[in-house]
């Protein structure tokens, strides 16, 4: 296989996963990280060692010269790009709306929302025939909580995976006759680290008994998902959401 994938936010979670897996089936893969480059660069020591091509890069991809230096790494050690998976994203304490204050809610929205969509628009440039790309395919990594709202909790989270959600609806709708297909999973609660950053490490232990399926959900669990919808297997699937919710 030839195929190049970059995953954002690749060191840890959904994203390790991600990436983990898209070695093991042949894809050169580049994981991005802004801080942790310990994690970022045990992924890919892992990749390697199972026999797979992997690069760390660190970029905020919040930021548009990180953004335009990651792409053009990956231009140049890895190959031509062909799947995008944009994972890179935060929350913060759990809080009311009325708690909320600008800066958080600068942090929540340059992570969640300007990071996928300067992603998205240098993968486009690559991938689109209007370019004189050979096509490709972007998977963005929403959450339940576009659809639940996260009262009491997250309701920026949610209202910043809500415009993800909106962007991979606009996006499929525009190059889905350049030869890009453009989806989205909707992961719920999942065993990752990022509840941490919510003040609640065991947030889905104590959640989960009231779900349908009575348990979380794996970020390997999730990684299969983002794989199927980056592969062949769904060529005729684009602008579809796929929610990974345990029944939720």
């Amino acid at each position: 296989m030839s195929e190049v994938i970059l995953i954002t936010g690749g060191g840890r979670g959904i994203g390790a996963a991600t990436a983990l897996l898209a070695g093991r089936r042949g894809y050169r893969v580049c994981v991005n990280y802004r801080a942790d480059t310990a994690a970022a660069e045990g992924v890919v020591d892992a990749i390697r060692a199972e026999g797979g091509t992997a690069v760390a890069v660190q970029a905020d991809a919040s930021r548009s010269a990180d953004v335009e230096r990651l792409f053009s790494t990956v231009d140049g050690e890895l190959g031509t790009l062909t799947a995008l998976v944009n994972n890179a994203g935060t929350l913060e304490r759990q809080s009311r709306l009325d708690e909320l204050d600008e800066d958080r809610l600068t942090r929540i929205w340059a992570a969640n929302i300007t990071g996928p969509f300067l992603c998205a628009a240098q993968a486009v440039r690559r991938m689109s025939t209007r370019y004189g790309g050979k096509g490709g395919a972007i998977v963005n990594v929403s959450s339940a909580a576009a659809r639940l709202g996260a009262p009491n909790e997250y309701v920026d989270y949610a209202a910043s995976k809500g415009a993800l959600d909106s962007m991979t609806r606009g996006l499929a709708l525009e190059v889905a006759a350049e030869g890009i297909r453009v989806n989205c999973v909707r992961p719920g609660l999942i065993h990752t680290g990022i509840h941490a950053l919510g003040g609640e490490p065991g947030r889905v232990d104590r959640v989960a008994p009231g779900l349908p399926m009575r348990r979380g959900g794996t970020a390997e669990e999730v990684a299969e998902s983002i794989l199927f919808l980056l592969s062949p297997a769904s060529s005729y699937t684009t602008g579809a959401f796929l929610d990974l919710a345990g029944g939720r």
